[in-house]
């Protein structure tokens, strides 16, 4: 990684996907070359100088009255969010919302040539779901973790179990060498300077719209 890159906040790299998710959704139409700042910007829901400076902390990819050349912006993009091979996942916590996410991203994974995160392995405490196999995908006993994560080559982890078994469940994850957490239980948990965390907190997010929803 440049070493300049290390500066850039995290609220800049968030907003990357957005633009490739635009910019993949656009490179489907062969006639697409070209696109503007404002064009992307307003695709990614994002103002149109946000976009410039947000790609600036990178290199100079487009050319002004011109726009971005689509398809060279993309591999850029793919290439600074290191999306380049397969990234190999884990999920621990095969219940409803796990098996689900599971299913997700395995169809996305086999119909999407641009998505290259594979959830290659599953984890459990539960003995009576070891050895199932979920969308091709198997379930390991918790204790195999470590193991599991070395022989595979797994770098990033989903965690679908519950509140109370998340802040252990993380710590064996960074134990098995896990860089990167997404964690969906709902609770705080915490991880070593070095290991990525972000947390999808679906209830507190529905609390939060219901908000919205008072009479004025």
């Amino acid at each position: 990684m440049d070493m300049r890159w290390k500066k850039i906040s995290d609220a800049v790299v968030r907003r990357l996907p957005l633009y490739l998710r635009v910019l993949d959704d656009l490179a489907r139409n062969k006639d697409a070359k070209l696109i503007s700042s404002h064009e992307l910007g307003d695709r990614a829901g994002v103002g149109p100088a946000l976009v410039r400076k947000d790609l600036a902390w990178f290199g100079e990819f487009g050319k002004q009255g011109v726009g971005y050349e689509i398809e060279y912006l993309r591999l850029e993009l793919r290439k600074i969010l290191n999306l380049e091979g397969v990234i190999n996942v884990a999920l621990v916590g095969v219940g409803s919302l796990g098996a689900a996410l599971t299913r997700f991203h395995i169809r996305k994974f086999d119909e999407d040539d641009s998505f290259n995160l594979k959830i290659c392995a599953l984890f459990d405490e539960d003995p009576e779901k070891h050895g199932q196999v979920h969308d091709g995908v198997t379930v390991h006993s918790s204790a195999d973790m470590a193991e599991v994560v070395r022989a595979q080559n797994i770098e990033m982890a989903i965690i679908t179990v519950p509140a109370g078994d998340a802040q252990d469940v993380a710590q064996r994850l960074v134990d098995a060498g896990i860089r990167a957490i997404l964690n969906f239980a709902p609770t705080k948990i915490t991880v070593p300077d070095g290991v990525q965390l972000a947390t999808a907190d679906l209830s507190l997010e529905l609390q939060r719209l219901a908000y919205y929803l008072q009479d004025e």
